[in-house]
């Protein structure tokens, strides 16, 4: 895939995750996914598919993502680092999440949020 074209990809694919949605976590998150929260607690793929459940997706968050950038590590691994703005509350966070590719579709194995 053409760089600027997965670099689009990616992006597409955290947007779908701002979305809390189970369906989207359920597909978008390795089954080894890990998170480090900025709360300062792990979580992995079943911890996050609880939370979101109980989450109402009509009532959604909005976020403005500023800064995106990738970097490949390997052909199957990439580093996505952007900063968000939580419309809600006005919080910004430094993001950055690790995807891999399996069976040829992008998931994220890693996620960490730094509130700034």
């Amino acid at each position: 895939m053409e760089y600027l074209l997965l670099v689009e990809h990616i992006l597409n694919l955290e947007k779908r995750l701002m979305n809390y949605d189970y369906k989207e976590f359920d597909e978008l998150l390795a089954d080894d996914f890990l998170e480090f929260g900025s709360s300062g607690n792990s979580y992995d793929k079943k911890a996050q598919l609880d939370a979101v459940k109980g989450i109402n997706t009509n009532n959604s968050i909005s976020f403005t993502v500023t800064d995106f950038k990738i970097k490949l590590l390997a052909t199957d691994v990439l580093l996505s680092t952007y900063q968000t703005f939580r419309h809600n509350d006005s919080k910004y966070a430094l993001r950055s999440s690790i995807w891999k590719k399996n069976e040829g579709k992008w998931q994220m194995i890693f996620h960490q949020g730094t509130p700034t």
